[in-house]
This record gives structure tokens, sequence and C-alpha cells, in this order.
């Protein structure tokens, strides 16, 4: 009994550790592709929400919001530590894969797009990472991820639709960017689901035990 306990702990310190590292990996590569992508950026297009609203200044929310929230999962994975690799994971994989499309993808910004004076941000976007919606799309992997949890599926949903409105507002995605956001996230948790299936083992233990 004391073996297995043991080896369990051993195994989960593994998968911890590797989600840490893969995370920070994947924090320098979105770096990277937002620097390229600011490099390669190419002329404005036209778009039907952007071309006919006015630009709005959100950019407290669009920071200190988006800063929270990372904070808020940051405490769900240290009061709730067995969820910790697989939430990790799936962000870093959700990291990963946007960092691939904005590497493909090198529309310039939308000409009126608001010039956000914070360079809290600065280190994972330039700006000119456009599609997918970031701030859109890891809200709602937290929601998906945590859907067990009603407080917390409800609040991460809730702030999906609102960066949606807020950067479509601000002009600070194309339309696209936010709408493709949902159906891409939705692909990338059940591509987590697969690939990380030793993680979401503890991380469904964990969610039985407490989160429901």
């Amino acid at each position: 009994m004391e073996q297995s306990k043991i080896i369990t702990k051993k195994k989960y310190t593994q998968l911890l550790i590797e989600a840490i590292i893969l995370f920070c990996i994947s924090v320098y590569v979105t770096h990277l592709a937002s620097r390229f992508a600011e490099l390669k950026a190419s002329n404005p297009v036209d778009d039907i929400i952007l071309s006919n609203i006015p630009v709005y200044n959100f950019e407290f929310l669009f920071v200190q919001m988006a800063i929270a929230l990372c904070l808020f999962v940051v405490v769900l994975c240290i009061k709730f530590p067995k969820t910790a690799p697989f939430v990790l994971k799936s962000v870093a994989l959700f990291i990963f894969i946007r960092a691939i499309f904005v590497s493909l993808t090198h529309i310039g910004p939308f000409p009126t797009k608001l010039e956000l004076e914070s360079n809290l941000l600065d280190f994972i976007t330039s700006g000119n990472d456009l599609f997918f919606s970031g701030h859109t799309g890891l809200p709602f992997l937290i929601a998906l991820i945590y859907w067990g949890h009603p407080y917390v599926r409800r609040l991460f949903l809730m702030a999906s639709v609102v960066f949606g409105v807020i950067v479509l507002l601000s002009h600070l995605h194309y339309s696209i960017d936010v709408f493709a956001a949902f159906f891409i996230t939705y692909s990338i948790y059940h591509i987590a689901l697969k690939l990380f299936k030793a993680d979401y083992v503890y991380f469904s233990l964990e969610q039985n035990k407490t989160l429901r």
C-alpha cells in the first residue's frame, strides 16, 4: 500500500515537472511566433464588424482582467494540485497550436486598432499575432477543463464572451479571430484528452473528490 502511494506520488511529480517545462517552452515559442508575425505583417483587410463600429478603449479590461483570470487559474491549481498537470499541459498545447496559426497567418492589424499603452503583455503578444484570439479561446479552454465545476465553468464562459466583445470593440482582433477561437479551442481540448491521458486521470480523481 505504502509503495503504491510512493509510486503514485513519483508519477504525479513527474507529470507536474513535465507540465511546467512544457508550459514554459510554449510561452517562449509564442513569443517567437508573435515577433515573427510582427516582422511579416502584411496589409490589413476589411471586416464586416470592425468596419461598421467605432473603436473603444477597453485596455484596462483587456490587460488587467486577463492577468486576474490567469492568477485565478494558478490559485485553482494550487488549491487542487492534482489538476495542475492536465491544466498546464492543455494550456501549453493551446499556446503551441496558436503559435503555429500565428506563424502561418500574417494579416496586418486593423487600421483603427486600439494602441495599448501597457507593456505587461509585450513578451507574449506584439499585437500582430491575430489568428486566433487567445483572449477569447483560453478562457473557453479553462471552462471546458473545469466543466464539472459549475461556478468556474460559468465564470470562464462569461469571460470568454466578454473578451470576445472587448477585442472586437477595441479593434484588436478581426471577427474571424474571435469566432474561430471557439471551434479551434474545442478541438484543442479534445486533443489534450487524447494526448494527456495520465494527467487527466489525476485531474478526474481530484475533481470527483473536491470540485463536484
